[in-house]
């Protein structure tokens, strides 16, 4: 019989079908798995489910001599080694497409939430601070009818054009390669270079993924570019923003607001950060929607069996191992 770890306890009652065809073993606290713990977890193990909080680099993998599968239980895999995966033929999966409307939901409300200054009203209220109407009471920046900026425009990108649409907002993106006209015309969206889309947006939402390319893609200079009334929306990964100067930037007025769902150091936070009013963090939850979790189970489940069983997964990420 096979050997299954899964480093965190996960959704639903899908692991119930990897229990039929495995010795399934969860990672039994509520906090992500050490360094240590994982290195003698892994040994043994046919097939490993990880989060993408877990590092699985190659001393991992050296450890895990029996490894057929890492199943991330995610859309993003850069905390993998695949290069070290590939050299042991070991097969890695992910979880893509499911969780692209959950995402684009959640980057919607943390713009909602850092324009219209939900939060800051929520805590005004619950601390008997609300003493009645006033005209100038926490005014925000309004949405309907402005300039949105989309930086990548893939899966989420693009979902969350879609809700920017019936807000009627001008549509700017910008992506590493330029899309169809089909596309831009489907989804009301205008091509420009960084620069451009940074200094006339009133909104700037990050989708792209976490790259060499991309890391620090938002930093003190790009930050200085935006206007002092626009919002930064971050539900990619938190390097691809210098977190140290959007502190500054949110704390000098140099951009109005900011809705973090990801950060640089996660979990922890830059100095400063949590302090601040005018910004709106959540701990990296976009895709927490009940549907979309189960089914990143069963995702995870059903890529593990088909490795076991001698198949080739359908979400393969390191597809050269199958040529």
């Amino acid at each position: 019989m096979f050997n299954v770890y899964v480093t965190r306890k996960l959704p639903g009652d899908n692991l119930d079908k990897l229990r039929a065809a495995a010795n399934v073993t969860v990672y039994p606290h509520d906090r992500n798995i050490s360094r240590e713990e994982l290195l003698e977890a892994v040994q043994g193990q046919d097939a490993l489910i990880s989060m993408l909080s877990d590092p699985i680099d190659a001393e991992v993998i050296e450890a895990g001599q029996n490894l057929k599968v890492i199943a991330n239980y995610a859309v993003g895999f850069n905390n993998i080694d695949l290069s070290a995966a590939s050299a042991r033929n070991i097969a890695v999966v992910n979880t893509p497409d499911v969780l692209t409307d959950a995402t684009a939901d959640l980057a919607w409300a943390l713009l909602m939430s850092a324009a219209r200054r939900v939060i800051e009203g929520d805590h005004m209220v619950r601390r008997g601070q609300f003493t009645g109407w006033a005209p100038e009471l926490l005014l925000g920046v309004e949405v309907y009818g402005k300039t949105l900026g989309i930086i990548g425009a893939g899966r989420i990108g693009r979902a969350f054009a879609k809700r920017a649409k019936g807000f009627d907002m001008k549509i700017l993106y910008h992506n590493r390669t330029r899309l169809s006209a089909e596309v831009e015309e489907e989804y009301g969206l205008e091509y420009t270079d960084l620069d451009t889309l940074l200094q006339k947006s009133d909104f700037v939402s990050l989708h792209c993924p976490l790259t060499p390319e991309t890391k620090y893609l938002i930093r003190e200079r790009e930050l200085n570019m935006m206007k002092p009334t626009a919002v930064l929306i971050n539900t990619a990964r938190g390097p691809v923003v210098d977190e140290e100067a959007l502190v500054k930037a949110l704390r000098n007025g140099t951009i109005y607001a900011a809705g973090l769902d990801v950060f640089e150091d996660e979990p922890a936070l830059k100095p400063g950060l949590a302090e601040l009013p005018n910004a709106v963090l959540t701990p990296h939850i976009a895709s927490a929607g009940m549907e979309t979790r189960s089914r990143m189970v069963e995702m995870v489940v059903n890529d593990v069996l088909a490795v076991l069983e001698g198949k080739r997964p359908q979400n393969l990420v390191n597809t050269d191992i199958y040529t």
